[in-house]
């Protein structure tokens, strides 16, 4: 029986970082380009701005840096 170690964690990335890093961190847990993560973030804050701006603001407070 194999045993299988999976590190898939979710963390702000300050090497891909442009603000905090948490669009960096998520585009690297769901391995896709950050762009599309932050692409995705700029469209939700202008349709959603104050859902999106306190979900970024507890990311930005809950999550590490790696």
């Amino acid at each position: 029986m194999k045993t299988v170690i999976n590190d898939k964690r979710l963390f702000r990335d300050a090497n891909r970082a442009i603000i905090s890093g948490v669009c960096a961190g998520v585009a690297r847990y769901f391995d896709v380009d950050p762009l599309w993560v932050r692409a995705g973030a700029v469209i939700s804050m202008i349709f959603l701005t104050f859902p999106t701006a306190l979900a970024y603001v507890l990311a930005i407070l809950l999550l590490r840096y790696k």
